[in-house]
């Protein structure tokens, strides 16, 4: 046999041989991500339901629940709502104020920066569930904020029903600031002092050096950390339905509270698996513009 061909069989048995163990992860992949995904694009276009009549007898409705959900004002309130939690806890809170205290602690010393890091952390480690309490019992007619605003000679405020999207906000900031303390402090660590350096020696200030050196520098870890705490507050329930529940009213409905309240509430799982894929769309749109910034 000549050498071309048994490096050609060598070559097959190799590629097999990778093949094998990707197995076991293609299977994970399929049985816990792909077919629950096909499944509930299945669902919504069905009537299925937790009680009734179509609790008994599933059958396909095409297109009536996406007809029904983009002519229910509820979820245009609901992606409104959305937006605004998105842009103001993730977008902007987060990043921001991850970055600040990043950039505050860079030039600090070892003991400052293990301090500050533990108590930004501790937000971060406490589950969702915890979080919201805490910060439900802060905002509360009788909460902290408004004890220590009485103690000053201010009268109290119902923070819960007059701005309600703001303490879901603050909340969430609170939660998951230390998340992108994280991102920014490894980048920030990266950037060579050398280059800021030779900037101020060129007569750059402080805030020219930060604005065209420093973060054009680390611009890449901006947007990879932007997608992530994008995506990962899209998704945010626990944290909502526990301070405000969604209200008062539709105030803080966002679309996985919606979502739920049609699926486990109202008991239309047709519904609420449109409702999912909506969000599942509105996720890929976001990543798809975020992968595309970071081309660019």
């Amino acid at each position: 046999m000549s050498t071309v061909a048994l490096n050609g069989i060598t070559k097959r048995k190799r590629t097999w041989t990778w093949l094998y163990f990707l197995l076991p992860s293609v299977a994970i992949m399929l049985v816990f991500f792909i077919y629950p995904i096909l499944l509930t694009v299945f669902y919504s276009f069905t009537n299925l339901a937790l009680t009734g009549e179509a609790a008994k007898d599933l059958n396909f409705v095409g297109l009536d629940n996406y007809s029904r959900m983009f002519e229910d004002p509820t979820v245009r309130t609901s992606i409104w709502n959305t937006l605004i939690f998105l842009i103001g806890s993730a977008v902007i809170g987060q990043q921001v104020l991850g970055f600040l205290i990043a950039l505050l602690m860079k030039s600090k010393n070892r003991w400052f920066r293990r301090i500050i890091g533990t108590i930004v952390l501790a937000g971060w480690v406490t589950p969702e569930i915890v979080c919201a309490l805490c910060l439900y019992s802060f905002f509360a007619d009788e909460g902290t904020l408004n004890a220590i605003l009485t103690s000053f000679g201010f009268s109290e405020v119902t923070w819960l029903y007059t701005v309600p999207m703001i303490t879901i906000i603050l909340a969430n900031i609170w939660h998951g600031t230390a998340f992108s303390m994280l991102v920014f402090q490894a980048a920030l660590d990266d950037v060579p002092s050398e280059i800021e350096e030779a900037a101020i020696v060129d007569g750059a200030s402080k805030w020219q050096v930060l604005t065209r050196v420093t973060i054009p520098y680390i611009k890449d870890s901006i947007t990879t950390n932007a997608m992530l705490v994008t995506l990962q507050t899209l998704g945010v329930f626990g944290l909502i339905y526990a301070m405000t529940g969604g209200g008062p009213g539709t105030s803080t409905t966002t679309l996985p509270i919606f979502m739920y309240n049609q699926a486990f509430v109202n008991y239309q799982l047709g519904y609420g698996t449109a409702i999912s894929l909506l969000l599942l769309f509105i996720g890929i749109i976001l990543s798809l513009f975020y992968i595309r910034s970071m081309k660019e």
